[in-house]
């Protein structure tokens, strides 16, 4: 089942963010697994959270091999998306603990909006996203007009 929607949220001073309910809802840690990965990316600032088997199934590159001598692009690839990856546990009350570097990392501020994005979950600032979001809706049309047509902006 997809994650869809959206929820305000608060990371506490511990660096802990509690999954909200209607997502938690949709992840089921014996089909999903345990754990969460939490991956930064660069664009927006934002933190995506991968449930354990979703993120295992998906390989960086379709048809790539492990390899002692990839070459050096999918070398740098994957040192900067493994190499900022975290797996994170999910405690008793439902939370994960960020890593404070990962917040530096995407100058995540304490509120924030965790949003369904069908594989994944988002972690977003939510003064950014509430101030897009008109924005970001207005765009849905242009965006799958690019999307079907096969060309990006």
């Amino acid at each position: 089942m997809p994650f869809t929607g959206q929820a305000e949220a608060i990371i506490d001073g511990k660096q802990r963010l509690a999954i909200p309910a209607k997502f938690r809802s949709r992840w089921d840690p014996e089909t999903d697994g345990p754990t969460w990965y939490c991956v930064p990316w660069p664009q927006d600032g934002v933190l995506r959270l991968y449930t354990e088997n979703q993120y295992e199934s998906m390989p960086l590159a379709q048809g790539v091999t492990s390899s002692l001598t990839p070459d050096q692009n999918l070398a740098d690839l994957q040192a900067a998306i493994y190499g900022n990856t975290e797996q994170l546990n999910v405690d008793s009350n439902n939370r994960i603990r960020l890593q404070a570097w990962h917040l530096e990392l995407v100058e995540m501020p304490k509120e924030v909006m965790v949003l369904g994005v069908g594989d994944r979950l988002e972690i977003r600032s939510r003064e950014h996203w509430q101030r897009e979001r008109l924005q970001r809706f207005n765009d849905l049309r242009r965006l799958v007009e690019q999307r079907d047509s096969g060309t990006t902006t």
